[in-house]
C-alpha cells in the first residue's frame, strides 16, 4: 500500500514536472516558433512574418525599433481574433468550401492574365496557397457574422422616422446636389491600371483614340458604368463604374471651367463630350474626361416620404448597428476563449529589463 502510494506521488511529481516543461517550452517558444495559442491551437511567428512582409512590400522605409514591435502586435491579434471565429465557424458548420473558395478566387483573377496575378501575389509576397487560406478566412468570417449578426439586424420603420425627426436638418440641402460619374483616360504610360479589361493608353495620342472609342459606344447606347467598369483609368471610381457620388453645387464652380460648363448644361441621364483635362503647367492635355449627370437635387427640405431619404437612412441606422454588434460579438468570443499571447509577455519582459 505505501509503495503504492509512493508511485502516485511520484507520478504526481512527475506529472507536475512536464506540465512546467510544457509551460517553459511553450513560453520560450515566443522567441522561436510560436507567437499565441487560441484554446490550444498555435499561431506560428512564420506566419506574421508573412503579413508582415506584405503590409510593409513596397514601402520605401521599413518600420524599426518600436513601430516594428507594434506592427507585428498588432498582427498577432488580428491572428487571434481571426482564429476564435474560424472555431466559432466549424462549431457552427459555416466553414468556406473548396468550391466557393475557387469561385471567389476565380472571380478575383478573371481581370488578369495568369502572368499577371502572379506577379500582384509576387509584389504582395505571398503564395497562392497564402492567397487561397486568406479567401477562405475571408469567406468563413462573412458566413458566420452574416448567420451571427447581419440577418439578425432588423431596422423598423419607426426607427427611420425617429432618426429622421431628430436629424431633420440633415435632410435640408442648402444647395443643389449634383450625382456624378465620369470615364477618365491618361495620356501618361505609367502608372497601373485597375480596370477590367486593363485597358491604359500609352501617350496622347492613344488616350484620344480610346476616348473617342468609348464615347462612341456611348452614343451607341452602351451602359456607362459599365464602360467605366472596362476601360476608366481613374483608379478611384472605375470598380464602381465611375460613381462619384452626390457633390454640391458649390464644388462644380471651383472646377475648371470646361468641366463646370459641361456639367450644369447636362440633364439626368445625359453625359457631357469628351472634355480634355489641361496641365495648368504647360497648357497641356494630361488626359481626357467624360461626365455624366446621374440625378440632380434641388435645394431645400428632403421629405420622409421620398424614399431615397428612407433607404439612407435605413442603411445608415443598419451600417451603424452591425459595427457595434460586430464589436460586441468579438469581445464574447474572445472572452470565451483561453488566450496566450507569448509575444505580448517577451515584449513586456524586455520593456522590464530595459529598465
Amino acid at each position: 500500500m505505501k509503495n503504492r502510494e509512493r508511485l502516485g506521488h511520484v507520478a504526481l511529481i512527475i506529472s507536475a514536472l512536464l506540465l512546467v516543461g510544457l509551460t517553459a517550452c511553450n513560453r520560450s517558444s515566443s522567441g522561436g516558433d510560436v507567437m499565441a495559442s487560441v484554446n490550444g491551437r498555435k499561431i506560428y511567428r512564420t506566419e506574421v512574418d508573412k503579413y508582415y512582409a506584405n503590409q510593409t512590400a513596397g514601402s520605401d522605409q521599413q518600420p524599426t525599433g518600436e513601430q516594428a514591435v507594434s506592427l507585428r502586435l498588432s498582427i498577432l491579434n488580428e491572428l487571434i481574433e481571426t482564429e476564435i471565429l474560424m472555431q466559432r465557424a466549424e462549431k457552427l458548420g459555416l466553414l468556406a468550401t473548396d468550391e466557393e473558395v475557387d469561385r471567389k478566387l476565380n472571380e478575383i483573377k478573371s481581370p488578369y492574365t495568369a502572368e499577371e496575378f502572379n506577379k500582384r501575389l509576387q509584389d504582395k509576397k505571398i503564395s497562392l496557397e497564402d492567397f487561397k487560406r486568406d479567401l477562405r478566412r475571408s469567406l468563413t468570417r462573412d458566413k458566420v457574422l452574416n448567420k451571427e449578426i447581419t440577418s439578425r439586424i432588423n431596422i423598423t420603420d419607426t426607427d427611420v422616422s425617429s432618426y429622421y425627426n431628430e436629424h431633420k436638418a440633415e435632410f435640408n440641402l442648402i444647395e443643389a446636389q449634383y450625382h456624378l460619374a465620369k470615364i477618365m483616360v491618361s495620356g501618361a504610360g505609367n502608372g497601373q491600371v485597375h480596370n477590367l479589361q486593363n485597358s491604359k493608353a500609352q501617350n496622347d495620342a492613344e488616350a484620344k483614340k480610346k476616348i473617342q472609342m468609348i464615347s462612341n459606344r456611348l452614343d451607341s447606347g452602351d451602359d456607362f458604368a459599365t464602360l467605366a467598369m472596362n476601360y476608366s483609368e481613374d483608379p478611384e471610381t472605375s470598380n464602381n463604374g465611375g460613381d462619384l457620388g452626390m457633390a454640391p453645387e458649390s464644388a462644380l464652380k471651383n472646377a475648371d471651367p470646361a468641366t463646370r460648363d459641361a456639367v450644369m448644361k447636362l440633364k439626368p441621364g445625359q453625359y457631357t463630350p469628351v472634355i480634355p483635362v489641361i496641365n495648368p503647367t504647360n497648357h497641356q492635355p494630361m488626359g481626357y474626361l467624360i461626365v455624366k449627370l446621374i440625378s440632380k437635387e434641388p435645394a431645400g427640405q428632403r421629405d420622409l416620404n421620398d424614399p431615397r431619404v428612407q433607404q439612407a437612412i435605413r442603411q445608415q441606422l443598419r451600417d451603424r448597428r452591425e459595427q457595434l454588434l460586430k464589436a460586441a460579438y468579438y469581445e464574447t468570443l474572445r472572452d470565451d476563449a483561453k488566450i496566450t499571447d507569448y509575444y505580448a509577455e517577451e515584449v513586456l519582459k524586455d520593456m522590464g529589463a530595459a529598465k
